[in-house]
């Protein structure tokens, strides 16, 4: 079948070099968009994430950049140096009125990644009343309205109004992608999204493979001894990964002179908080985030991957690392919420294990127990693996959201 080829805008917050959370995704999706066919074009802010602070390099009010065949126009907006509720809702804002002011060319659909939710809904406005609209889709990374709840972020007023204008803004979509099952069943039975409306598509693993050796001359890089158990979490240090966990967990292998090292390999708002909390511990490393190749290689050297969230977090998100960790072939543990949709996707790979949120005995145990038994932690780091070649495509995800595109392009008769 001869496919279109459509005009399309993505309308982001996020995009690389910004190496975590939604902008690999967004940058992977629009340069296999442009490889396909479609001309392709990308306004995003500038790159903050997840340090909190403007990239070196970057300035000015605005700029364009062509990103492997992609047109790139940079909005600058607010960034916080301490983001909370009011500073991230200004920072949405302040993006979301450039975006309604920029310079969008003509295109036949217009794709919104969300979050950020208030930039979302202002662009969407635009695309609203602009004569002869494109087709909207938007697109879900991350259910807003839940992570407000989850948190406790604001209170329940905030909540409530998080969830009324997160179900506006879905219903008055052409077109949504959840990026995952749980995701859609919570969008139509409490956000009143039509199911017809709503397509399932995974996110993917964006990394190259993991390196198949060098393991030892990483390790003695990094500073990890052959004989410790390395338990990495990697990305983003925000509220809801509860990493004061991890630091408990250390303590505690530090007061029984357990062979657990962990490592927490990136940055985030709650970083320079955690460090204050571990300034005396030896058993908790903290390293900063590393590039593709440099961090692909952390994460298969590393004995065993972690994914650690704040009790009470359940349906919010599914955490972006996942993908990574599964494609590292490392055995995994979740410090999670029995029923969380991280819980779920573990169990669907089979490629770790589940420990209760914030039990920091719990989590040490789990590590200590992948040590002691070898034949286990590598048969789930290939469990992991295979999933991620079978579920968690690149190429597969970038057809469907081809298919979800044109769709939308066909229903506006573009």
């Amino acid at each position: 079948m001869n496919r279109p080829n459509l005009r399309i805008t993505i309308l982001g917050l996020n995009y690389a070099p910004e190496p975590t959370g939604n902008a690999p995704y967004t940058s992977s999706l629009a340069e296999g968009l442009a490889a396909a066919g479609h001309t392709v074009r990308v306004l995003t802010g500038y790159p903050h994430y997840p340090e909190w602070t403007l990239r070196k390099g970057y300035s000015g009010w605005a700029r364009s950049e062509v990103i492997n065949g992609v047109q790139v126009q940079r909005l600058r907006h607010h960034v916080p140096s301490a983001p909370g509720p009011l500073s991230r809702l200004h920072m949405e804002l302040s993006f979301g009125l450039r975006l309604v002011f920029a310079r969008w060319e003509k295109p036949d659909v217009v794709l919104v990644v969300s979050p950020a939710l208030f930039s979302s809904a202002l662009a969407m406005v635009r695309v609203k009343l602009s004569p002869g609209r494109p087709a909207l889709g938007i697109w879900v990374q991350d259910l807003y309205s839940r992570g407000v709840t989850e948190t406790g972020t604001g209170g329940k007023k905030l909540a409530w109004l998080s969830t009324a204008l997160e179900s506006l803004i879905l219903r008055s979509a052409d077109g949504v992608v959840a990026i995952h099952d749980r995701f859609k069943q919570h969008m139509v039975t409490s956000l009143d999204v039509s199911s017809d409306d709503v397509k399932v598509i995974r996110n993917w693993t964006h990394l190259p493979p993991a390196p198949k050796s060098c393991r030892q001359e990483v390790r003695s890089r990094l500073g990890w001894a052959p004989e410790e158990t390395v338990v990495l979490h990697a990305g983003n240090m925000g509220k809801k990964q509860g990493l004061a966990n991890v630091v408990n967990a250390a303590r505690l292998a530090q007061e029984q002179e357990s062979p657990v090292r962990f490592v927490l390999m990136g940055d985030g708002n709650q970083r320079r908080e955690l460090q204050t909390m571990a300034t005396d511990l030896r058993h908790l490393q903290f390293l900063p985030p590393l590039p593709g190749s440099d961090f692909m290689e952390a994460l298969a050297a590393a004995d065993v991957l972690l994914v650690n969230e704040l009790p009470g977090v359940r349906d919010m998100a599914v955490p972006s690392k996942l993908t990574s960790y599964f494609n590292a072939g490392v055995p995994v543990i979740a410090a999670t919420d029995e029923g969380s949709v991280t819980a779920g996707e573990l169990a669907a790979s089979r490629g770790g294990i589940r420990v209760d949120a914030a039990d920091p005995q719990a989590l040490l145990e789990a590590a200590e127990g992948l040590w002691n038994d070898k034949h286990a932690a590598n048969a789930m780091g290939s469990r992991g693996l295979k999933f991620r070649h079978e579920t968690l495509s690149e190429s597969t995800a970038i057809s469907h959201y081809d298919d979800f595109i044109t769709s939308l392009a066909s229903s506006r008769g573009r």
